[in-house]
């Protein structure tokens, strides 16, 4: 049987939406449905999942940050980023980091049942556009406990308060942050925050989503 495809996104009426077209596009395929990036994650870790619609603006998906985790930590699922931003270098940020297809929510769902049978084929449903940023390949090569440090930093946690968060020693978020600035190519924790903040692309986010 063909592993179900993982349905993310806190809007129910898209939600609905995008399984439609999943039963549209595949009938033979089960549908999981989540509204929450942790939701995801979590079934993404209890097994096999052949295709995960993730939409970036979750209230706890932190914008790209989510998906830069998804694909951390489960590098062989193709994901699909649904959005309702309009910024049009989105869909190359999302390539980037490792998207297999991106569809704006105000795509046409015939359209969107197109996008999805082809990634579930094997292709890409991405638009043509330029070359991801130095910034972003840099934000790319983070692990996930490197990225969550990161992200407390860029909120103004103190290494302290990050290793209670994240129930590790101080010394251990020194490490990382270390890490992460070697990574980054930055020599200051407000430049590392800086760079976090590109990751947050709730401003130009439309009323749909």
């Amino acid at each position: 049987m063909s592993s179900p495809v993982l349905v993310a996104d806190d809007h129910p009426l898209f939600r609905s939406a995008l399984v439609g077209a999943v039963k549209g596009a595949a009938p033979d395929r089960d549908v999981v449905e989540r509204d929450t990036l942790k939701g995801a994650l979590d079934a993404l870790a209890e097994g096999a999942i052949g295709l995960l619609t993730l939409d970036v603006h979750m209230p706890d998906s932190d914008g790209l940050a989510g998906l830069l985790e998804v694909r951390n930590r489960f590098p062989a699922v193709p994901v699909i980023v649904v959005s309702g931003d309009t910024n049009p270098k989105l869909a190359a940020r999302v390539a980037g980091f490792g998207a297999t297809g991106f569809i704006p929510k105000a795509t046409d769902l015939p359209l969107i049942k197109e996008a999805i049978a082809a990634v579930l084929d094997g292709e890409t449903w991405l638009p043509d556009e330029d070359e991801p940023s130095a910034e972003d390949e840099a934000l790319k090569t983070l692990t996930p406990a490197q990225l969550r440090v990161l992200l407390f930093v860029r909120d103004g946690l103190l290494n302290k308060q990050i290793a209670y968060e994240m129930q590790i020693s101080e010394a251990t978020v020194k490490a990382h942050m270390t890490a992460v600035m070697q990574k980054l190519g930055v020599h200051t924790r407000t430049q590392a925050a800086m760079m976090a903040r590109s990751l947050d692309i709730s401003s130009s986010e439309s009323s749909e989503d």
